[in-house]
């Protein structure tokens, strides 16, 4: 297993960098994550980032039409948010696994 460490902290991530451990998360490391991923934060950010933790934590799968359902964002503007890869980029921000719908 490989290590990083973001905000002073180790945390423990796969080949891919995905936290392998979800409480090791913090809003300090997601920051600095982010900062990787070249997306800057905002309270709209860090709404969707605790939906994403908290969806994952009670054991559901996440999808694009799931977030488009959230009520933070439509579809599109969650593709603004995170673009590129939406969905890969803000699970890793969001220090949970990457979703096995992404390939």
């Amino acid at each position: 297993m490989a290590q990083k460490t973001y905000a002073g902290v180790t945390v423990d991530v796969n080949e891919e960098g995905y936290f392998t451990n979800p409480a090791q998360w913090t809003k300090e490391i997601a920051a600095e994550i982010a900062k990787e991923e070249g997306v800057v934060l905002t309270d709209k950010h860090m709404a969707m980032l605790d939906y994403l933790r908290d969806r994952v934590s009670k054991g559901e799968v996440l999808t694009i039409r799931g977030v488009g359902k959230s009520g933070i964002v439509d579809i599109k503007g969650f593709y603004e948010m995170f673009p590129g890869a939406p969905m890969k980029k803000a699970t890793k921000i969001a220090g949970i696994p990457k979703p096995a719908s992404c390939i």
